[in-house]
């Protein structure tokens, strides 16, 4: 926590989101790294008027950026694809892996653990191995596998206790017992790039499933006589669904069902990023596979699959309000709130609050990005 002699400033004349709702003409009173009730009269102020300013974002569900990656980069790179994401906003973000041998991603885990235990990251989101042939996406077809429970054991234990979620094909042998293995050791398990029926997704979630990885996306769309996991997935209060609302993943008219059937406190706005997030056009790698991105689409080049993408979340936000026409509140809930929650660091982050981590970020009235305070340091000054 913050000590007495912390340096204090205080952001005034903003639109600031609190979880009560807006407060207009603002302020966020920064102490050290966190946020405080009260600050000395002489204080400096940072005039924000004609601003909003909205807790840091929380991305559980990125596999790089800035031209480096989370699933094969070195511990630098890793950090400058973090960075990358900052800049735009993620003051806190879980580094996601793709499928590939079982001992590489132990290994990989084990790199990424160092990390989180350093404060630059926030866990380690297993995508892969354990999915569905019939729904890989960008994942390499002669590394997937069953969830065999020991394996996905072996995988957690080689996180070392920084190992956050389980992305599975719960409808696979395996695949309910190793749902229950990880609510037992307090992993989420995410139903995602699966073939389940409708009755499977609900067996899934009955056994401790809590998260839909990217909802409609690697998943059996909505049939009137099939509904499939999609409607299982929408119609549960305990189940959170991940969307991707960078415009080529999903339709406003999409997005805006998600949110109707769930409620924002039951939404998780992710970036499912990869290396070219911030960084630009060219060819890359996901995984072992190669990804062409052309106009900001990542696509495999062998067989055109989407792969990803180049979202950055404060594009996620600012589509959200302009073109979803979501009420402020809401996105922050669901690029906040939600996955905070989720990963089990809501006391720290996802709002502002007296004594949680100032992270924050500034928008100007458009919803374009201005400031990024990241425990209580300017990422993005806006005075600049």
């Amino acid at each position: 926590m913050m000590g007495a002699s912390a340096v204090s400033t205080v952001l005034s004349g903003a639109r600031v989101v609190l979880p009560t709702g807006t407060v207009e003409n603002g302020r966020v009173i920064v102490a050290g790294d966190r946020i405080a009730g009260s600050a000395p009269e002489d204080a400096p102020v940072v005039d924000l008027s004609g601003h909003w300013v909205v807790p840091g974002f929380v991305d559980m569900h990125n596999h790089g950026g800035g031209g480096a990656s989370f699933t094969s980069g070195t511990p630098e790179e890793v950090l400058r694809g973090v960075r990358t994401h900052r800049e735009h906003g993620t003051t806190t973000l879980v580094a996601s892996t793709v499928t590939g041998d079982l001992d590489e991603l132990a290994r990989r885990a084990a790199l990424l653990a160092e990390l989180v235990q350093q404060g630059d990251l926030a866990g380690v989101h297993f995508e892969g191995p354990f999915i569905s042939p019939c729904r890989k996406g960008a994942h390499k077809e002669d590394l997937l596998r069953d969830p065999d429970p020991a394996e996905v054991r072996k995988l957690i234990d080689a996180a070392h206790g920084t190992a956050r979620m389980v992305t599975l094909a719960t409808e696979l042998p395996g695949g309910l017992d190793s749902v229950r293995l990880l609510a037992e050791h307090g992993v989420i398990a995410a139903i995602g790039h699966t073939d389940a029926s409708y009755e499977q997704t609900v067996e899934a979630i009955d056994a401790g499933a809590t998260v839909a990885t990217h909802l409609f996306n690697a998943m059996p769309t909505l049939n009137h006589r099939t509904p499939g996991p999609i409607a299982a997935l929408l119609e549960d209060e305990r189940i959170t669904v991940e969307l991707i609302n960078d415009g080529t993943h999903l339709h406003p008219a999409t997005v805006e069902l998600a949110f109707h059937h769930k409620g924002p406190e039951r939404v998780a706005l992710i970036t499912d990023a990869m290396d070219a997030a911030g960084f630009g056009d060219g060819t890359y790698h996901l995984g072992p596979l190669e990804v062409e991105v052309k106009e900001g689409v990542a696509r495999l080049v062998e067989g055109g699959s989407i792969a990803g993408s180049t979202l950055t979340l404060d594009t996620a936000f600012r589509r959200s309000v302009t073109i979803d026409r979501l009420p402020v509140e809401s996105v922050v809930q669901a690029i906040s709130a939600n996955p905070a929650r989720l990963l089990g660091l809501y006391d720290r982050v996802g709002s502002l609050e007296p004594g949680k981590y100032a992270d924050l970020v500034v928008l100007d009235a458009e919803f374009g990005l201005k400031g990024v305070m990241r425990r209580g340091e300017w990422v993005v000054d806006p005075r600049a």
